[in-house]
């Protein structure tokens, strides 16, 4: 190699190779402070791209999740208030087939009537208020309610409403009925026992609802942790690699910043030329 003041081949070699060195250690600390092997698309831009829909998709399944809870409570209110008026609706039967006996003295049938009333009118209270974040289900206001199914958007699960107000196709007893006769009282008995029927049978149907939205959640769930760990397959970085690769390349870095003081002595030598 020849000896020239002007050109040092050897520290040219030696800050190149230190170079990299420092570049491959900085490429490691950011793996190390991010925790990301594909921090960035310049890290790897098919598996970036990759990533990012991925990522995508978890955002929509968060969507999903919240729309999923909503409809859930929507409906899980309107079962609550069902359950409730089932209730009621028992104890006025009990009432009415009390009230139609024809023996029942004024005074008792009065009372019998005064507490079916009662009972009747908490019926209404129960579909008024059975109502969350503004909507309800139960009161004939809307028809049905949809929740998110998936990521994009294009499929729903859909819970139709049921109206259990009074006097109509599920409650068929009206908000005017009364038992204050043995006649009404053995009429609306048979009316409650309907109501009764229809009653459960739409509860049986809230309630189905009700779990195809739990269970469908619990899916998306387990949906958006498989793919967040695929992520993490794809982009995280393996920490205690990384640390074994700094540990060598601080070594590594050492030595070349030696061979760089010792490339940059080399010229000295040309000195004991001209002694």
């Amino acid at each position: 190699m020849t000896l020239s003041v002007n050109t040092n081949a050897g520290a040219m070699v030696a800050l190149q190779n230190l170079n990299k060195t420092n570049a491959e250690m900085g490429e490691v600390q950011n793996r190390i402070n991010t925790g990301l092997e594909v921090s960035s698309a310049k890290d790897n831009g098919g598996i970036f791209a990759i990533a990012q829909r991925m990522r995508s998709q978890v955002a929509g399944f968060g969507v999903v999740q919240q729309s999923l809870d909503l409809a859930s409570s929507v409906t899980d209110v309107g079962l609550a208030a069902g359950e409730a008026i089932s209730d009621l609706l028992v104890e006025m039967k009990e009432k009415a087939l009390a009230a139609s006996d024809v023996s029942l003295d004024s005074a008792s049938r009065t009372a019998l009537d005064a507490d079916f009333s009662a009972l009747r009118d908490q019926i209404s209270t129960i579909v008024s208020n059975a109502e969350f974040n503004g909507t309800n289900l139960i009161d004939g206001s809307v028809s049905s309610i949809t929740a998110l199914a998936n990521a994009d958007g294009t499929n729903t699960i859909t819970v139709s409403s049921q109206d259990f107000s009074l006097g109509g196709t599920i409650v068929t007893v009206g908000a005017s009925d009364s038992i204050a006769t043995a006649s009404d009282a053995s009429t609306v008995a048979t009316a409650l026992e309907t109501s009764l029927d229809n009653l459960n049978t739409s509860l049986a149907t809230l309630g189905t609802d009700s779990k195809a939205l739990e269970v469908h959640n619990t899916f998306v769930t387990k949906l958006s942790d498989s793919v967040e760990k695929g992520i993490g397959n794809l982009v995280d970085a393996d920490l205690a690699k990384e640390s074994a690769r700094l540990q060598s390349l601080q070594v590594k870095q050492q030595l070349g910043v030696q061979a760089l003081s010792i490339a940059n002595q080399a010229p000295q030598t040309i000195l004991s030329f001209f002694g």
